[in-house]
């Protein structure tokens, strides 16, 4: 007994007869035909370019012997652990920022003293973004 079939391949539709042959019960194809497409195909347009989106970084005018502690990457400030006036030491840990559900620890530089702190918790920032201002040897 025959049955017929549509089949699509790449795109492109069949009629398909298969028929039963012998003991084997293995399908066997006995006449294809190719059928028109019943989907339209519609016109795939590109869209252009999305542009950049500026935002602006403070920008913080530094004295000499100041060193400013930049965000290393776009993030939330989850903890601050620095206040102006606060002495610091090479390695301690002055915020921390989670980025991509990871937190990461901003360390100290230089030793120093804490001249200003332009981020508080829960804020989010970008890579460039000044975070901390360090009086070196202050």
């Amino acid at each position: 007994m025959a049955k017929k079939f549509r089949v699509t391949v790449d795109g492109e539709t069949f009629e398909v007869i298969v028929e039963e042959i012998g003991e084997s019960k293995t399908p066997q194809v006995k006449e294809v035909k190719e059928v028109k497409r019943e989907v339209p195909t519609v016109p795939v347009s590109t869209p252009p370019p999305a542009q950049p989106v500026k935002k602006e970084t403070k920008k913080v005018k530094v004295a000499e012997g100041v060193t400013v502690v930049s965000a290393p990457l776009p993030g939330k400030v989850l903890t601050v652990n620095v206040s102006p006036g606060k002495a610091v030491k090479k390695g301690d840990i002055l915020l921390v920022l989670e980025a991509m559900k990871m937190e990461n620890e901003i360390f100290a530089a230089e030793d120093g003293v804490v001249k200003a702190v332009h981020v508080s918790t829960g804020q989010n920032v970008e890579t460039g973004e000044p975070l901390v201002e360090i009086e070196i040897g202050g």
